[in-house]
């Protein structure tokens, strides 16, 4: 009886221990005429939030195929932040991004667009396709 529910105990903490991240912020990706802009600005800085916070990497996840010169979205997964440092982040990642928009290029370079007041919520991005995983 023990070991039943010891096994029924471990197979349902995986579920409940397992990313769940419910609420994210939208960075949209726009082009011109010659691409996208770089995600290295908005990667550069995530991975210094973390370290600097001592956090485990935030779920990052792409959406793809949202235009012909190769537009996008990212989804930054920011349940694990508290409210401090959610607007920590956000006001950061703001600036970053406001400087890459920036030093572009005005007539060849995309831009980078981010609502900050706006949260997307998990479950609106189950039905969305061409929903990856961000490669860092």
């Amino acid at each position: 009886m023990k070991k039943i529910i010891c096994t029924v105990f471990l197979f349902s903490s995986v579920f409940f221990f397992s990313q769940k991240n419910q609420n994210y912020i939208q960075v949209s990706y726009s082009s011109i005429c010659c691409g996208t802009p770089s995600t290295q600005p908005l990667i550069d800085y995530v991975k210094q939030f973390e370290k600097k916070n001592k956090l485990k990497p935030l779920e990052i996840l792409r959406q793809s195929g949202l235009g012909r010169e190769g537009e996008f979205n990212l989804y930054i997964g920011i349940d694990k932040l508290s409210k401090k440092k959610k607007t920590t982040f956000l006001k950061g990642l703001q600036s970053a991004l406001f400087s890459q928009n920036e030093k572009r290029k005005k007539d060849r370079d995309g831009h980078v667009n981010l609502d900050s007041s706006e949260t997307i919520h998990g479950s609106d991005l189950k039905d969305i396709k061409n929903l990856t995983i961000y490669k860092k």
